[in-house]
């Protein structure tokens, strides 16, 4: 059985949150990663781009519906969201075929 894919984000920028204990959080563009790979999934290299990781940073916590990490947040990867998903109430329905042809 294929096991589903559980994305992180790296991020452009950084901030520390004084309230939950100095934990540092995502700032700036943000893009989905994998652990254990040296690449976003929009292929972006991290290293070259010089992207922080965050481990402690699921996915699903950048966006601002979430109550998350998304209060720094300036701009989410279009590419990295459709490739990770993207919810929220602003978010295109999956694509579904209606009538499939025989």
């Amino acid at each position: 059985m294929a096991r589903t894919p559980r994305y992180n984000v790296a991020a452009s920028g950084q901030w520390t949150d004084e309230e939950e204990g100095r934990r540092r959080l995502p700032a700036g563009e943000v893009h989905a990663w994998e652990p254990g790979r040296n690449e976003t999934v929009c292929g972006l290299s991290l290293s070259r781009s010089r992207l922080a990781r965050f481990p402690h940073v699921t996915w699903q916590d950048i966006f601002p519906e979430s109550g998350g990490a998304a209060d720094r947040v300036q701009r989410v990867c279009p590419r990295c969201a459709s490739a990770a998903g993207r919810r929220g109430p602003d978010a295109r329905p999956r694509w579904r075929r209606v009538n499939p042809r025989p």
